[in-house]
């Protein structure tokens, strides 16, 4: 059995098709949906967990593959301490999906892991290092 979380990209062209339903249909996958987001005529983007058989799994990325879909795997989590962070806003900068927000009343960094992908850019940017991975 495989289980792995994974951050799907799709291009504008499949936005209206039923991607995720053949994995469950005809792989006989097992999903849960962690985030989604899709901007009409531009692309869409998905964080889930998808589990299966070892030969079900495979087949189920390569089908996804072999229609375009861009596959990246979320085996890490980002996490912020809390005291290290001088919310000086380097991170924000960088940050592809607005996970991180500068709260501007406060002007205090807002961190929203729900949105977070795991791109680990924010951890490159952080001078003080309070972005951190979690294995």
């Amino acid at each position: 059995m495989v289980k792995k979380r994974l951050v799907l990209k799709f291009p504008h062209k499949l936005l209206d098709k039923p991607i995720v339903y053949k994995l469950i249909k005809e792989y006989d996958l097992v999903f849960n949906i962690l985030q989604a987001r899709i901007t009409p005529n531009e692309e869409g983007l998905m964080v889930f967990e998808l589990s299966g058989k070892k030969e079900d799994y495979a087949a189920g990325v390569k089908y996804l593959q072999d229609n375009g879909v861009s596959i990246q795997p979320l085996s890490q989590d980002v996490t912020r301490d809390e005291n290290v962070c001088t919310h000086c806003g380097a991170c924000v900068s960088v940050c592809p999906t607005g996970a991180l927000t500068v709260n501007r009343s406060s002007m205090i960094v807002d961190f929203d892991p729900s949105s977070c992908i795991a791109c680990e850019l924010c951890v490159k940017a952080c001078p003080p290092r309070a972005m951190k991975v979690k294995f």
